[in-house]
């Protein structure tokens, strides 16, 4: 498990050479407007977004750079995210409920919460690597 920090940025190149000197890594995955980082030290998936660029129709991954996209927990198990979803719903928290997507070139597993203050959490599986930027729900578990 890894907590998962999601990043508006206004220059993708310029954010990934700085966060690739910083954690000591090059990204994992780089696609127009978007790159995440894998970092073992400390346990991190770094996603950037660069501003501008959308992920469905309520504009989730457009914001001005140097803000905060979203929150996360990438987990290793789909019975993982399925066990977070029982375990908010029952200590009161509205969930989206499960579903499978593709979504910011990967296939997930996942559940979404909203803070507050407005943050979304994520918190979800990474099945496997789609080319699909904008989210798409392909399936639902609840």
């Amino acid at each position: 498990m890894r907590l998962q920090l999601a990043l508006n940025v206004s220059d993708l190149d310029q954010a990934v050479e700085f966060y690739s000197r910083l954690f000591g890594v090059e990204p994992a995955r780089r696609r127009p407007g978007y790159a995440n980082f894998a970092i073992d030290q400390p346990p991190l998936k770094l996603v950037l977004f660069e501003a501008g660029h959308d992920c469905n129709d309520d504009g989730c991954f457009d914001g001005a750079g140097g803000t905060i996209n979203h929150l996360g927990v990438e987990v290793e198990t789909t019975d993982e995210v399925l066990d977070a979803e029982r375990r908010l719903r029952v200590s009161g928290l509205e969930t989206t409920g499960v579903d499978d997507t593709q979504c910011c070139f990967a296939e997930k597993t996942e559940t979404w919460v909203t803070d507050p203050d407005g943050t979304a959490w994520e918190w979800y599986v990474r099945t496997g690597n789609s080319e699909i930027f904008q989210n798409e729900v392909v399936g639902t578990r609840g």
